[in-house]
Formats: C-alpha cells, structure tokens, sequence
C-alpha cells in the first residue's frame, strides 16, 4: 500500500486537491505487516525450541539404563568405534538397577527382540524372566507392559557376575530399606538356665495310710478332724478288739500252769495273738504284765498331717478298712510346666531353686526328680517333678511358685546363633548366610537346644559366618521365587562339556568327555532337558555346550542348567 500511494497521487495532480498531506488511514496498515511476520518469526522459534526438546527427550528415552542423559547421543554414535564404552555396559550390574531402570531395560529388550533365556549384551547375563516388583509371585517370558500396574516388566537376571544360582542379591540401598541385620555364627556354650511355673502338691513317697487289723470298735479319737498336725508315735484313736480278748486268755491260761509238754501250746497261742493283728509290740506287754489289754492305742507311724480321717468314735471297723491318712511335710513336690522345647536341658537329679509370694524373700532348694511322660497338648508343655525341702511346713498344696533350673557349667562348646535368625518351614530349619556383595544364601541347618534367645547348630553352618537377623522372611521369599530353596539338599550336581546330537520331546542325545566324578568314559547317551525357559533360545544338533546335571534313581539324568558355548575364532562354523 505504501508503493501504491504515490502511483496514485501522479495521475491525479492536475486536478485540485485539497488536501495535498497524505492521508492518515494507511499508516497503522504500513505497520501491519512487520508486526504479523514477527509474530511468525516468534511462531516458528517456538516450534523449533519443541521439536529440539521432543528431540531431546526422544533420545534420552533411547539411552540405556543408568546412563547419563549428556552422553546419550555420543555413546549412540560412537559406540561401535569405542570398545571401552561397550565394555563398561557389559559389567553393568542389574542388582544394583532401580525399577525405573529395569523398566528402561524391558524398552531396550522389545526393541531387540530379547526374551527369557537371552543374554543381555549390556549385562553379559541371562534373562530368566520378566516380573511385576508390585506382584513378584507371576513370571512372565516376553518383555511387556504390567498387566497389573501402569508400568512395564522388570527383567530378572541369572545372578551377577560373581553369583552362583544358590544365592539372591539384594543390592544394598534395598537392605537399608529392609533394615537388614546380620549377626555372627559363634562358638560357646549355651546358657542352659531354663525358667518354669508350677504348684506345689504332697510328696506322695512320703504318705502313709493306716489300716484296721481286726475287727473293732473305734472307743476314742486323739485326733479329730482333717489337717491336724500330729508327731511321731502320737497317740492317734483307742480301738475295743474282741478277738483279741479270746487270744490273749488262752496265751495266758497257758502260761500260768506247769508241766512238761506246754511250750509248744504257748507258741501256738502266741501265734494266734499274732493272727488275731496284735503287734510284737502288744504281746510284748501281754507277755510282761500278765493281764489282758482288751483295748489298744492306734500310735502314728509318722509325723505329719492328717489329710483324711474315716472314722469317728464309736464306729466299728473291718480287718483291712483305712482308718486315716498321714501326710508327710518335710518335702514336697513342685510339677513344673516346661515347654518341650527346653524340656531336653533338664534331667534327674540337677538342682532346682523355688520361690512363691506367699513366702517372700524365701528361696527352697530341691532337686528334678522325674519328667513326666504327660504333654499338655493346648500348651505344649511338658510336666518335670521336682521335690523341695520345706522347712517349717510352709508349702502347702496348691501354692504357685517360680522355679529356676540353673546351668550346671559343664555344657560342651557348640555353634550358636541367635533364635530369631532361624527360618522354621515346618520340614526343614533354614538360615540365611549373608556372603559378600550383596548375595544371601539360604542354608538347611540342624538344630539342638534352644535357651536364652540361642539355639545350637549342630550342622550346616561354620563359626564366623554372618546370618540374618531381620528381613530373612522377604529375602525367603524372594528365594523361594526364583526356585534357590528348590535345589537344596538335592542330589550331587555334575559338569561337563557337550556336543548336541538329536532332540526327542523333552530329551536330546549328547556325546560328553569322561566325568571322573561318576567314573564314566566318553558317552554317547540320553539326558532329560530343563524347562523350556531355561533353555538356550535355537539349540540344534552340532552345537557345543556345558551342562549342570543330577542322578535319579531309575531314570535317565536331568540336567538343570545347560549353556551354549560360543565358538573361538578359529571355528568357522
């Protein structure tokens, strides 16, 4: 508009004009058009600066795990022509990846076509799985996204570098969190002192009942009620013998007449008045007054308590019928509750020490007289009989006391370990051993005694080896997901080097070199295969391998872990 305007101011200059100043209107349109191709301008900066940082993001996107953001586009590019850099990667160590960085690992395994049973070229390792941290219990053999969460698959690895297919890894920031704590495999003596409840009872050795030896009639009672305390050789009850009256004449009509021929007649009737249940004692005075005792004094054979009276005055009693019940005081008994799992630190005879609050600042001492074959099944307890000396006679059934079993001091050294670190699966006892860099072992033990917060290892572990105190339960677990407890206590694991020769289903035909271990020679024979997830992606005939394999009984062995070996260069195969 602005060249348009003087074109048209000459063709009109010979008419009149008058206004000849050029007209206001078109000026704010002169600055129109360097206003909107600024705005252009602006309009495509700001779309450059998106794409650079589309860009940008794209290729940290496309960096591997763990590296930096500013290398992301030299390491791309120089890659193939820097050894070192490929180096580096290879010795990555994925225990050590946080979940974001194993996300980022399961990206770079779609883009290459990896799946389980693939090495890692960054890692050197093979893939065993893909998993959920969120649901570790689902394995999956395709890198993918989380069918359960809104994140991707986690690859699990076939242990590290140094890692043996018996361990876990737990790198140590995941520790920190866990608050993992190790403590020392010792070598001592366990501090068997055991603590027990129980209450004390009678000593039942130490009871005595007293019986009617003859017919009778109870004429007088020295001692008339229940618990009554009486001494030894106390009078007790007055009993009216008829029977006796008849023997003792006839013993002492015999004894008053003279002549040759009557010394075996008098034996005859002292040996009624023993039938009759008269006591050497009473035909010892029979024999020494000459008179007739019609009457007797039943005297305590014992002293103590009168625990049951059947009888009162008056009453008439039968040849075999009990009369009362003596209880001795001088001991008692204490039937302590233990649990079985102690139950193997007492024996007979080891000494005991009692208290009770009725007796305050009193301690009894005793001895364990029996362990009773009876098991409480509610409280797994075991019942131990100890008797306790009771000055004074002041335990008394029924009361409650604290009893301590101390250490005898004798105990034979042994491994120990503390209780808690113990993993108890109800079919075998389980540690976890902590080894260097992070791995963790789980390790079948045998167990002995259990006292004081230690337990005895009596096979399994050596003196100085870490166990876990705290967290073993999760690092269990993961163990248990990878299949480590699985190969426990199986059979003898064998290697050996191999050349493929034909599959069948499940078993391929191999030609290994001699096992002294097995004292076989070269073979030519049938193994079992692992799982397919376990196996080598494209095995085929001809290939060279190592195989991990076991004996079973009465079939072909079954090899656990087989591994493809690469060629050297030489091989042109």
């Amino acid at each position: 508009m602005s060249e348009q305007h003087p074109d048209a101011s000459a063709n009109s200059a010979p008419k009149p004009v008058p206004h000849p100043v050029p007209h206001p209107a078109p000026q704010p349109t002169a600055h129109t058009a360097p206003s909107r191709a600024l705005m252009g301008l602006c309009l495509l900066l700001a779309g450059a600066v998106a794409v650079l940082g589309y860009l940008l993001w794209q290729a940290r996107m496309h960096t591997a795990p763990g590296m930096p953001m500013g290398d992301a586009n030299t390491s791309s590019s120089t890659a193939p022509a820097d050894p070192t850099a490929t180096t580096a990667q290879a010795t990555e160590d994925p225990s050590n990846w946080s979940i974001p960085q194993g996300e980022e690992a399961t990206r770079r395994h779609i883009r290459d076509g990896l799946r389980a049973g693939d090495t890692d070229p960054v890692t050197g390792l093979r893939i065993i799985n893909y998993h959920d941290p969120m649901v570790p219990g689902r394995n999956f053999d395709a890198p993918a996204k989380s069918p359960f969460m809104d994140m991707m698959l986690v690859p699990r690895y076939a242990g590290g570098s140094a890692e043996d297919a018996g361990t876990v890894s737990v790198s140590p920031r995941i520790q920190q969190n866990l608050g993992l704590r190790t403590a020392e495999v010792q070598t001592g003596s366990l501090q068997s002192e055991t603590l027990a409840v129980g209450s004390v009872a009678w000593n039942e050795r130490d009871q005595t009942t007293v019986s009617s030896r003859a017919l009778g009639f109870v004429e007088r009672l020295h001692v008339r009620a229940t618990f009554d305390t009486v001494a030894r050789g106390a009078p007790v009850m007055d009993i009216y013998v008829p029977d006796w009256v008849a023997a003792q004449e006839d013993y002492l009509a015999l004894a008053r007449m003279s002549g040759d021929g009557l010394d075996p007649l008098r034996q005859a009737a002292l040996q009624r008045m023993r039938q009759a249940g008269m006591s050497p004692e009473q035909i010892e005075q029979v024999q020494r007054t000459g008179t007739l005792q019609a009457r007797f004094t039943l005297r305590a054979p014992q002293g103590g308590t009168v625990t049951t009276l059947m009888v009162r005055e008056g009453a008439t009693v039968m040849p075999g019928m009990p009369l009362l019940t003596l209880q001795g005081t001088a001991t008692v008994w204490a039937e302590a509750e233990v649990p079985e799992s102690e139950v193997a630190l007492l024996r007979p005879g080891m000494a005991v020490q009692a208290s009770t609050p009725a007796v305050p600042g009193e301690t009894f001492e005793g001895k364990v007289q029996a362990l009773l074959p009876a098991v409480d099944p509610a409280t797994r307890t075991l019942k131990v009989r100890t008797q306790l000396n009771n000055p004074g006679g002041r335990l008394v059934p029924g009361l409650f006391v604290q009893m301590r079993f101390p250490s005898t001091g004798n105990e034979a050294s042994t491994l120990l370990v503390p209780t808690d670190a113990v993993i108890r699966t109800g079919r075998r006892n389980l540690v976890m051993v902590a080894e260097p860099e992070g791995r963790f072992r789980p390790v079948e033990v045998e167990l002995g005694r259990e006292a004081g917060g230690q337990t005895e290892v009596l096979a399994g572990l050596q003196s100085g080896q870490s166990v876990v105190l705290s967290g073993q339960f999760l690092i269990d677990s993961e163990a248990s997901l990878r299949g480590v407890e699985t190969r426990l206590n199986r059979e003898p694991t064998y290697q050996t080097s191999a050349t493929l020769d034909a599959f069948d289903g499940d078993t391929v035909t191999l030609t290994h070199p001699p096992i002294a271990e097995l004292n076989w020679p070269t073979m030519t024979m049938d193994f079992r295969l692992p799982p397919p997830e376990r196996q080598p992606r494209d095995l085929a005939p001809g290939e060279s391998v190592e195989i991990d394999f076991q004996m079973q009984e009465g079939d072909i062995p079954v090899i656990t872990e087989i591994r493809r070996v690469a060629p050297t260069r030489g091989d042109t195969r």
